[in-house]
């Protein structure tokens, strides 16, 4: 069985803004997955500039970088 994530983390390869919100929602212990922007040309186009973008996949609600750990807490409703 597999868990669907509750958030998605849009991202690019080499992108340190990413590595970073990677790691605080790693640090929270949160339940997500990344999806990088390049490999599709409709993503690439949204979130081409604004990335690390965060969504929550219950909500459909987005966080937009820079955000931390109390933002992403918010997006989940756990804070």
């Amino acid at each position: 069985m597999t868990v669907e994530a509750d958030l998605i983390l849009f991202t690019r390869d080499r992108c340190h803004l990413c590595e970073r919100a990677a790691e605080a929602l790693n640090e929270l212990g949160l339940n997500w997955r990344a999806v990088d922007i390049e490999s599709d040309p409709a993503l690439e186009a949204r979130y081409g500039l604004t990335i690390p973008v965060v969504r929550c996949e219950h909500t459909k609600k987005e966080l937009c970088y820079p955000f931390g750990k109390a933002q992403l807490l918010d997006l989940l409703g756990a804070a």
